[in-house]
């Protein structure tokens, strides 16, 4: 009897190490796949990607910008830049999702909505269809770095295991006048059904994701809307509901407990217009610098630190309330002069060799990784 009770508390004992390392250092075991992102802010090297691998990143967020892919109107589409990001995560094993945006000036300003004419309209989904047509499943950018086809002089190393995409997302932050002006929940709808009727046109299959929302724009009126309520009113249009599979947000906000207000106040307006869709917090992220009183995203090294895990924490948590499928910190390494806070607000500091901040560690402590390959 002695013998069975004592084997029973050793496997109680085991089971509950087993548990307690799941909830403090495993979490990226239960999450769905995919769920830790990163949103780099500088360009990918095989060094980067190896680095974001092995500390538990599964999706690299990057930037399809239609400007730099299509500069003139007599331009054919040049997508090196984007064929590099693509090369590069994909050889680590990374998943890539897409921010599609950024009118060419042929067209327009960068931050006009392309749908105030045929010709944008028609060059915008051309676009589109390429775009899915070179990187969605069976695409001509996988067909080029395939073992049989890519072994040639004229192409970098064959991939051998293709990663295709297959989420999109329209946009970035288009209730915000930095990206998008003037900021109008019905113009966007308009780019969102075009856009969808597009992807899936090419690849049925495909996810389509709303732009991610900036929580709380301090401007207002033609400048800025708060997240919840561009998001409701995107709700309020007709037919639009059935042609985006997820919506997105960046809760930037002074500390974690204003996170959770942002990230509850939005999810509170699917609830109210009846909706599940999957959620993707595709930027979020605190500076290390200590200028709060400059910039409020800035809290120190340690502060940095703190709001990385309260915000995972919680985040992490609630994922199946929420639907919460990827969260995507913003960003990989710091860079001077890009934004007010992007100076710090990297995992790691500025320049070509890895050199780590304490938030990196805790970044893969919650994510099941390692700190270098």
């Amino acid at each position: 009897m002695k013998r069975r009770k004592l084997a029973v508390f050793l496997l109680l004992a085991a089971l509950a190490v087993a548990l307690s390392a799941t909830a403090a250092g495993g979490a990226g075991g239960r999450m769905p796949k995919g769920f830790f992102g990163i949103s780099p802010q500088t360009s990918l090297t095989p060094d980067d990607t190896r680095y974001m691998k092995a500390g538990g990143i599964e999706t690299v967020r990057w930037p399809l910008i239609w400007s730099i892919v299509q500069p003139t109107a007599k331009s054919g589409y040049d997508w090196t830049y984007f064929d590099e990001a693509v090369a590069a995560a994909t050889r680590a094993g990374l998943q890539v999702l897409p921010s599609v945006g950024t009118t060419p000036g042929w067209l327009g300003k960068g931050t006009r909505i392309p749908i105030d004419s045929a010709r944008q309209r028609s060059a915008w989904t051309a676009f589109l269809r390429a775009a899915v047509e070179r990187y969605g499943p069976g695409g001509e950018f996988w067909r080029q770095h395939s073992p049989r086809e890519g072994a040639g002089p004229a192409y970098e190393p064959a991939i051998g295991r293709p990663i295709p995409i297959r989420t999109w997302q329209i946009w970035n932050e288009p209730n915000f006048f930095y990206f998008a002006y003037p900021v109008s929940p019905s113009r966007y709808a308009q780019l969102v059904k075009i856009s969808s009727a597009t992807i899936k046109s090419v690849e049925p299959g495909a996810d389509v994701i709303l732009a991610g929302l900036f929580g709380r724009p301090t401007a207002h009126g033609k400048r800025g809307m708060p997240a919840a309520t561009f998001l409701n009113r995107l709700y309020a249009v007709p037919g639009l509901r059935t042609r985006f599979d997820g919506v997105s947000l960046h809760p930037y906000a002074v500390d974690t407990e204003t996170l959770e207000e942002i990230v509850e106040e939005f999810h509170e307006t699917t609830v109210e217009n009846h909706a599940r869709p999957g959620l993707y917090i595709t930027e979020m992220g605190w500076g290390s610098q200590n200028d709060f009183e400059q910039v409020a995203y800035e809290q120190g090294v340690q502060g940095q630190v703190r709001q990385l895990r309260g915000a995972y924490e919680y985040l992490i948590e609630n994922q199946r309330r929420l639907n919460l499928k990827q969260v995507h910190w913003f960003s990989w390494k710091d860079i001077e002069g890009a934004c007010t806070f992007c100076d710090s607000v990297g995992l790691f500091r500025e320049g070509p060799h890895f050199r780590p901040k304490p938030a990196w560690k805790t970044f893969v402590k919650l994510a099941g990784g390692k700190p270098r390959p």
